[in-house]
């Protein structure tokens, strides 16, 4: 559906009729359970107040609220089509990756490549699905897949009681379920090379040269000449047409071509196909060297089965890119079942909106006490009803030409995530970047979104022309306790990554370690691991800093703490006695325990450190134009930490 379509203004109870500057309210499937409030903002530069002791004095945010928290979600092993026409699960996939999707062209929907732009895990109730032609996915009620009759969720929800939902009969529109890749073990490494060496041509290419040598030189070895197993097994089968495939094999244009061979070769080959039960066609094409050709019947399924199945070195590079997408009759849906438990689940954000797990189109998705300004709570309101000031670019780009305007450093990502997964739909930042590098403004951004990465490109160019600082939060590296914690967000690892990311563009990144939990994360060997993990990513500076309890977060945050971790919570009335802060005692303790640890992993300010080890001050490579050591942290203007 269209976004310009899902206004939902006549529905009272998710909408801010008293809200300044509202176009439109708009809820999508695209993001269900949010409600994005689009506002024509007056002024897009916020000016911090003139007491606040944070080193600079302008601000900029986009939003109001962060749809981090999760709404769709996949089992972490599900299998992903990539742009290779190989798969990979889904849990470990990257930013970046490049996968595919769909459009519609003209009036067909058809395959095209796309890329990673986000990727995030939460934990939700899960459900199983299951396919006429055996294919089971496991996802959550809210997910949604494309049927012959549109987008359907899996299951329906008691907030969103007129959604369209899964029913039995539905026909799923995709490939079909994807084949299991062959074991790579001894029989199938002499059935490629026995393929090799009974292929039409000489192998030319790099990687079917170097899986060769893996196989002749690895662990493992094998011996030459291969001969041929008297009854070969089904891994032999297989390596021998990835063989004979690499070397003489075709998918191009939607059809895949096993070989050209001369007649010699054409019942082994024969044999091996109709083993894995492949149709295929014979073709003679009246060369008087014998020269024929055998090419698959079944279409686009059969063509990724056979490469799933027998795992070929060589594979299309988005060679499915045009071809129509359909449905079938083996797609029907079976059964929709709770499983009645709730599982790590996984989703992404692609440039189509979609991507085609295991083999079916699947649709992606796309600070707390700030929000009570809107009549919003800070819990669920703040996770599900975000404001967007849309037209942030225009009216900062007319802000900064002000003769007025002295540019002054600007930070963002100080009140809530600019790179949240709404960015992905909204593109406010890279208008933002250029605005304030043309006019001259040195500014830093603090995230824990990986959307960041899209505008690296963008960020490396105007650091030539202005000063920029890059901060990412990174919590934790305990996956099991993110997911509680902070479902929605990228992954440790992918943050870790982003890190990696910007060094490698030749941009400052400073870590901020936030927030340290008590009794939770404050170990000395999670604290090592974590700032292990952050010094092998060449970050150029890393900041340690306890939970911060602020009105609002603190109600949240002490509703899962009675949920998940009860004893720990005379403990944390003891630490937060006093307020939002820790208690000098524990903010100390941690000084103590982290110092060394920065030390020994070359983190610590290249200046000596403030005398109190309770008043941590900015990463270095986190702020642009303000020398970091003369800038202390006030997590109590930092809603993002």
């Amino acid at each position: 559906m269209r976004w310009e379509s899902q206004r939902v203004d006549q529905q009272r109870q998710q909408t801010l009729p008293g809200l300044p500057g509202l176009v439109r309210s708009v809820e999508t499937p695209e993001f269900a359970g949010m409600v994005f409030h689009e506002v024509h903002a007056r002024s897009v530069l916020n000016k911090v107040p003139g007491q606040s002791p944070m080193p600079f004095r302008w601000t900029i945010n986009p939003y109001r609220g962060c749809g981090h928290a999760c709404r769709y979600c996949l089992a972490g092993d599900t299998p992903i089509l990539l742009a290779d026409g190989r798969t990979r699960p889904l849990a470990d996939l990257s930013v970046g990756d490049e996968i595919y999707g769909t459009e519609r062209q003209g009036s067909r929907r058809r395959y095209v490549t796309t890329r990673v732009l986000a990727h995030w895990s939460t934990v939700k109730p899960a459900y199983r699905l299951t396919l006429r032609d055996g294919t089971r996915l496991i996802a959550s009620g809210d997910h949604r897949f494309l049927t012959d009759r549109g987008w359907r969720h899996v299951a329906a929800s008691a907030e969103r009681r007129r959604r369209a939902v899964l029913a039995t009969g539905d026909k799923l529109v995709g490939t079909g379920g994807f084949a299991s890749a062959p074991k790579g073990r001894v029989e199938y490494r002499c059935g490629y090379l026995a393929g090799i060496a009974a292929a039409f041509a000489e192998p030319t290419d790099q990687r079917v040269l170097g899986r060769a040598r893996e196989y002749l030189t690895g662990p493992e070895s094998i011996s030459l000449p291969v001969e041929r197993p008297l009854v070969p097994s089904e891994e032999w089968h297989k390596g021998y047409l990835a063989g004979v495939f690499d070397v003489d094999g075709e998918f191009a244009r939607g059809h895949l071509q096993v070989a050209r061979t001369n007649r010699a070769n054409v019942s082994g080959i024969c044999d091996a196909l109709l083993r894995l039960d492949f149709r295929f066609a014979l073709e003679d094409l009246g060369h008087r060297s014998g020269v024929q050709r055998i090419r698959l019947s079944g279409g686009l399924a059969e063509h990724l089965r056979f490469l799933h199945t027998v795992d070929p070195a060589r594979t299309g590079q988005g060679e499915l890119s045009g071809v129509a997408v359909r449905g079938a009759e083996r797609l029907g849906v079976e059964t929709v079942e709770p499983l009645g438990l709730e599982l790590p689940l996984f989703d992404i954000t692609t440039g189509t909106g979609d991507f085609i797990a295991n083999g079916v189109v699947s649709h992606n998705c796309f600070a707390r006490n700030s929000h009570t300004y809107l009549d919003l709570d800070s819990g669920e309101d703040f996770d599900n009803q975000v404001v967007v000031k849309v037209n942030a670019v225009e009216v900062l780009t007319a802000q900064l030409r002000s003769p007025r305007w002295t540019r002054e450093h600007v930070a963002m990502g100080t009140n809530t995530d600019p790179y949240q997964r709404a960015e992905g739909r909204y593109r406010l930042m890279p208008g933002i970047i250029r605005a304030l590098a043309d006019s001259g403004t040195p500014f830093n951004i603090l995230t824990k979104g990986t959307v960041l990465s899209r505008d690296l490109p963008l960020l490396r160019e105007v650091s030539a022309d202005v000063p920029v600082g890059l901060g990412v939060s990174i919590a934790l590296i305990d996956r099991e306790l993110q997911r509680s914690l902070e479902p929605g967000t990228a992954s440790p690892q992918a943050r870790l990554e982003l890190v990696r990311k910007i060094v490698d563009a030749g941009l400052p990144c400073g870590v901020f370690v936030a927030p340290v939990l008590p009794g939770l994360t404050d170990s000395i060997d999670q604290l090592d691991a974590l700032l292990a993990a952050i010094a092998d990513t060449g970050a150029t500076g890393v900041t340690v800093l306890p939970l911060h309890l602020r009105p609002g977060a603190r109600e949240w945050f002490a509703a899962w703490l009675v949920r998940e971790h009860p004893e720990l919570v005379p403990s944390y009335r003891q630490i937060y006695a006093r307020g939002a802060n820790a208690d000098v005692r524990y903010r100390r303790w941690l000084g103590r325990r982290v110092g060394p640890l920065l030390r020994r992993y070359d983190l610590a300010p290249k200046e000596a450190r403030p005398a109190r080890a309770e008043d941590p001050t900015w990463p270095e490579g986190s702020l642009a134009s303000i020398p970091e050591q003369a800038a202390p942290v006030r997590q109590e203007q930092l809603e993002l930490l």
